[in-house]
């Protein structure tokens, strides 16, 4: 097989520049873990560069059967570490023991829940390289006080340190996708675990950033219920907090509960 078909129900966009999928592979240079997972490697142009690193263990993963087929084909020395299963329903655990690097140029429609996949894993997982749409890269790298500052930027800058890396403009992909994309670095940082109960701060960014415009103490009534709401963090919007102000929130909520 010599050509993989685009295909617009799995939002593929390959990438065919050399140099952006070198800049790419770069991105990991000396990071301390040895085994690299790459999501999707379509048509292989991540792939060919990173098994010419000697200095680490590559697996891949992809649910396009035809992709799939093609990789097998061009890089046999894969063998068993191409996968062929979709990333959303795969248990990390199964093959993977060790802590572990992410790399990809990640498909448009699932990139955000890719990144929740991430932080479920967040112990095995210390960082991930990838492409997605600008859009939802600026949104996860925003800083508090932001507009586009939400929920994915929140939960994953609790337990990552986020870079910008760089953008990349629609023509260096086959088919053009119509908007811009850019490349990330996520690092896991040292939180271990929350400083609050982890249930009750995932479930109040997600109902404060559901209801973005109102302030705290309107969008959490489901939460509050007749709980007091004098204290000023109330009279705020969600994208005023930052993680910490957010988990100041959460033990104060928690305490008024119990």
């Amino acid at each position: 097989m010599s050509y993989v078909r685009p295909k617009k129900s799995l939002g593929q966009h390959f990438l065919k520049d050399l140099n952006i999928a070198q800049k790419i592979v770069d991105a990991i240079e000396g990071l301390p873990q040895k085994t690299v997972l790459e999501i999707g490697p379509g048509t292989g142009v991540l792939t060919s560069l990173l098994l010419k690193k000697e200095d680490i263990d590559l697996y891949a993963i992809e649910t396009d059967s035809e992709a799939y087929e093609y990789i097998q084909a061009t890089y046999p020395s894969m063998g068993e570490k191409l996968i062929l299963r979709n990333v959303l329903k795969f248990d990390f655990k199964e093959i993977f023991h060790h802590p572990m690097t992410i790399i990809g140029n990640f498909p448009y429609n699932i990139g955000s829940q890719i990144l929740f996949k991430v932080l479920e894993n967040r112990d095995m997982v210390l960082d991930v390289v990838c492409m997605l749409q600008k859009e939802v890269a600026e949104r996860i790298s925003a800083s508090h006080g932001n507009k586009t500052y939400g929920i994915l930027s929140v939960l994953l800058q609790a337990f990552y340190d986020i870079d910008y890396l760089f953008t990349v403009g629609p023509n260096v992909f086959d088919p053009p996708p119509k908007v811009n994309s850019a490349v990330i670095h996520l690092k896991r940082n040292k939180r271990k675990k929350l400083d609050c109960s982890e249930e009750l701060f995932f479930r109040i960014v997600k109902l404060g950033f559901n209801q973005r415009r109102k302030t705290l103490r309107n969008s959490l009534k489901s939460i509050l219920l007749n709980l007091p709401t004098d204290n000023e963090i109330f009279g705020k919007r969600p994208e005023q907090l930052n993680v910490e102000e957010f988990i100041y929130l959460t033990n104060l909520i928690d305490s008024e509960i119990k």
